[in-house]
């Protein structure tokens, strides 16, 4: 099943999903994860361009227009599930961690 295989997102999976919160394509995807993680989060394209097709396949986003090339994409009811899970988790962690510290 799916969801055993997405139960913790890596961070490139996590913000391929939060950028696809609008139509992008991949170029767009990486500068956008580049600039919102200041350059902490670099993700090359053999990384994106097989997650982008193995979050196709689980049904986590569809692609919306192709120009040659160029695909677009944009995050499915099911992708946000799936994000929304990984941002519950995160928050689980900075609350124990907040806890301790």
């Amino acid at each position: 099943m799916a969801r055993e295989k997405y139960k913790t997102l890596t961070e490139q999976m996590f913000y391929i999903l939060l950028c696809l919160n609008e139509e992008r394509c991949g170029i767009d995807i990486m500068a956008l994860v580049s600039k919102m993680t200041e350059g902490r989060v670099v993700i090359g394209p053999g990384t994106l361009y097989s997650l982008l097709a193995d979050f196709v396949k689980e049904g986590f986003i569809i692609e919306t227009a192709v120009e040659g090339r160029k695909r677009s994409y944009i995050i499915t009811e099911n992708g946000k599930a799936i994000l929304k899970e990984e941002f519950n988790r995160l928050e689980c962690l900075v609350r124990d961690y907040n806890k301790v510290i």
